[in-house]
């Protein structure tokens, strides 16, 4: 309908090529505008002045042999005041943008490691980046961002790489274990040892103290019953705390069975042994 009233519009973010006879005329902003047909004017297209993204997918191989997968997301759009260019120098833009993203990755790629790939996806992107701006700006396109969105190495290699990483964080595991347990086993030790220390001093001053009750036994003895000697008392305590000794064993319900010597007879090398291994302890310490 526009055509026939000789009027045409053009959408906002977009441009119209004009040609008048097939020669290019002008470039039609946003808006209504005036087009006289029947004087040759008519529109050859319209360019539109939007961001696109194109996602390019290129194979190629490592400096150590690799075969990887690089994607790379362009991010372009065609600038107003060349809108010719972009318009009638190009026939396939987004085939001219993908040839040079493949060019420039399998330039730089292969002189670089799979782990320095990944480490410096971002030069990568930089270098596609200039490439493409010094080429494409001459057809009248910006480049407004390069991403390497995704490094795919091939399936057995990253295979191959998680059971690197799993291996590491294992090994580092097993240090963190064995390192913990050495440090168990110290402890452990320390607390033995202490232990054990004090354990020697209690035996030692009950030890005191049984010496020390014995020694004022005998002496209180001696002085409340005349005529007695210190051997007797000794003999007396030792055979006392004898039979309270076989009275323990008797009562407890899991002792073994003790064969002693019976008899009245037997008392005496009873004290007298339990004498000489008391005097040699005494004597060991």
């Amino acid at each position: 309908m526009g055509q026939v009233f000789c009027c045409v519009q053009v959408d906002q973010s977009t441009v119209a090529i004009r040609e008048t006879f097939g020669k290019f005329d002008d470039v039609l902003e946003p808006g209504c505008h005036c087009l006289p047909w029947v004087f040759g004017t008519q529109i050859a297209g319209h360019l539109t002045l939007r961001v696109q993204q194109l996602d390019v997918r290129c194979e190629t191989k490592t400096k150590d042999n690799v075969f990887v997968t690089v994607v790379a997301s362009i991010q372009y759009r065609a600038i107003a005041n060349k809108a010719s260019d972009a318009f009638y120098k190009l026939s396939n833009t987004r085939g001219q943008i993908q040839s040079y993203v493949f060019d420039v990755i399998r330039a730089s790629v292969p002189k670089l490691e799979l782990d320095s790939v990944f480490e410096q996806k971002n030069e990568i992107a930089k270098a596609v980046e200039q490439e493409l701006e010094k080429a494409m700006s001459a057809y009248g396109y910006e480049i407004v961002q390069t991403l390497i969105v995704d490094i795919e190495p091939d399936e057995h290699v990253k295979r191959a790489m998680n059971e690197i990483n799993a291996a590491a964080r294992m090994r580092v595991a097993a240090n963190e274990k064995a390192e913990a347990e050495k440090i168990l086993q110290i402890k452990r030790a320390e607390g033995d040892a202490e232990s054990k220390y004090l354990a020697g001093l209690g035996i030692a001053r009950q030890r005191q103290a049984i010496v020390d009750g014995l020694r004022d036994s005998v002496l209180a003895f001696s002085v409340n019953v005349p005529g007695t000697t210190s051997k007797d008392v000794m003999d007396m305590v030792l055979v006392t705390q004898y039979f309270d000794t076989m009275k323990e064993i008797g009562a407890s319900s899991k002792s073994n069975a003790v064969f002693i010597p019976h008899g009245p007879g037997a008392v005496k090398d009873v004290a007298s042994q339990i004498r000489d291994g008391l005097l040699q302890a005494t004597t060991q310490d």
